[in-house]
């Protein structure tokens, strides 16, 4: 163990955010453990496609049973890992349950032949058969949550998977290995790998290899997305994202700004799908951005271990405070007025005071860049057609959501939104719910039916008369 204050540590560790400290540190895979990881799970691809599904299924809601039982243990662990609150790393894990639940009970029909009548004549069905080994490169903002939608629906269709999380998460990516190992799931159909970014190259290039899912940074998705098309191989990106959140009328604007200001703040505004810019109608305005103030000011940092009222935790590292400090800056040198917040803390803790910031321009970074944290950045229009305009003015496009006590109005604007998932007065999540975007938030589907569709040979199997 060390205690080493470090603000750049290579490979994988454990660095508390909350203190700056490295708690452990774990080696690189070798190049003949990577070789060995994807050979068995080469070789248990060739059994477990021939399980039956419905005793995948079995298999399944054990690791989501294992999930709830540890939720303790797997909390503390992201917790101490990348800041995340308690209460909200326990409910992370927690959810997980819910979604190899959801994939094993509706696994099987999702996973069902479908019959098509041929104009020819003959029989002929469309199959969904697995297609072999994945690689699933995970993000640390949600630890358990992000692996368990890509990996409960491929292993529920029998594919098998390499998994290498962020290098910030591997004691909950060790903890994931002994939930799928317990449970059952085969030796080599879920093996967890401490890779180098070289190793996932040849990983992706390796023949064995059917697909890559990676969750992470517009940067990442590019470098990933390269490598895939390279090597003809399937890849679903989940990237950035800068949601709009559209508030055109209240009839309670303190409750509907509390109700902004929890969304925004949900995991320290670490979220793809965060409410980013909240846009709101001009005649209630100022009465909103002020009631936003007031659950920002006097915040002050906190243990997220232990919650204190009118604290706040940490960002997942010091490097994210400061990137966002100066994305904050940036802004407010340029005109954009800072209503409260915004102050990083002094030290190698990772601690910045939750912001509400309006009069945001084109011309500033903070318009055009996804701000990962608790930024609530407000916009002031004046018609249904200008925050349309503001809403779609992104280049990304993963969610967003409309708000009015006219449900009609906010739905027609809310179905103009180029995104991928649009919401009235509410947002859609859960395990029965598909996640993903368009433009630069990446491209493919997570969860819900969708979840199942992508890594899998539609294939057609044809009987002539």
């Amino acid at each position: 163990m060390s205690t080493t204050v470090q603000t750049t540590a290579p490979g994988y560790r454990v660095l508390n955010p909350a203190t700056g400290e490295v708690l452990e540190e774990f080696p690189t895979s070798t190049d003949a453990q990577i070789h060995d990881a994807v050979a068995a799970a080469e070789r248990a691809f060739q059994t477990w496609r021939n399980v039956p599904i419905q005793e995948r299924a079995k298999v399944l809601v054990r690791v989501g049973q294992l999930f709830t039982e540890r939720a303790d243990e797997l909390a503390a662990i992201i917790t101490e890992e990348m800041g995340k609150p308690l209460s909200e790393s326990k409910g992370e894990a927690e959810f997980c349950t819910d979604i190899f639940n959801y994939f094993a009970t509706e696994g099987p029909s999702l996973a069902a032949d479908q019959e098509i009548t041929p104009i020819g004549g003959g029989k002929a069905v469309i199959e969904k058969r697995p297609v072999g080994v994945l690689l699933g490169i995970m993000p640390w903002n949600y630890p358990y949550y992000q692996v368990a939608r890509f990996a409960a629906p491929n292993l529920m269709l029998g594919n098998t998977i390499i998994l290498k999380h962020a290098e910030t998460c591997p004691r909950s990516a060790l903890a994931i290995q002994r939930i799928m190992d317990d449970a059952g799931v085969p030796k080599g159909a879920y093996v967890n790998v401490f890779a180098s970014h070289d190793q996932i190259a040849d990983i992706i290039a390796d023949e064995r290899i059917q697909g890559v899912s990676l969750t992470g940074s517009e940067r990442a998705g590019a470098i990933i997305g390269e490598l895939a098309g390279r090597n003809l191989k399937k890849a679903v990106l989940e990237l950035g994202g800068s949601d709009p959140y559209v508030v055109l009328d209240s009839d309670d604007i303190a409750a509907s700004a509390a109700a902004a200001w929890e969304t925004r703040l949900e995991n320290m505004g670490q979220a793809c799908n965060s409410n980013k810019r909240i846009i709101v109608m001009e005649d209630i305005h100022d009465e909103f951005v002020a009631a936003l103030t007031k659950h920002a000011n006097g915040l002050v940092p906190g243990d997220p271990a232990t919650e204190e009222e009118g604290t706040y935790a940490p960002l997942s590292s010091r490097a994210a405070a400061e990137s966002l400090a100066e994305q904050i800056r940036d802004a407010v040198d340029q005109g954009a007025t800072l209503h409260a917040g915004g102050q990083l803390q002094d030290g190698p803790a990772a601690y910045l005071a939750p912001a509400v910031l309006t009069g945001v321009t084109p011309q500033m970074r903070a318009y055009r860049e996804e701000l990962f944290g608790p930024v609530a950045v407000v916009y002031k229009v004046s018609s249904d057609e200008e925050a349309l305009d503001v809403a779609n003015d992104t280049p990304y496009g993963l969610g967003g959501a409309v708000f009015s006590t006219d449900e009609e109005r906010a739905r027609k604007m809310a179905q103009r939104l180029d995104v991928g998932m649009a919401n009235v007065n509410g947002v859609g999540e859960g395990a029965d719910m598909p996640f993903g975007g368009i433009k630069r938030s990446g491209f493919g589907r997570e969860l819900g039916p969708l979840g199942m569709d992508e890594f899998v040979n539609k294939r057609l199997f044809y009987i002539a008369d």
